[in-house]
């Protein structure tokens, strides 16, 4: 019994830091593209 809530312990430890991992990268993906959106505005003006 001790076992299974140590292994469920360290599951919900990494479920939570992956949430915030892929948090971070739909952050930086979604600053990306307003670089190319704003260099795309400034080219065509």
């Amino acid at each position: 019994m001790r076992k299974i809530i140590t292994l469920g312990l360290i599951a919900a430890a990494l479920a939570v830091s992956a949430c915030n991992t892929i948090s971070g990268v739909g952050r930086d993906v979604s600053a990306a593209g307003s670089a190319v959106t704003s260099g795309a505005e400034q080219a065509k003006n």
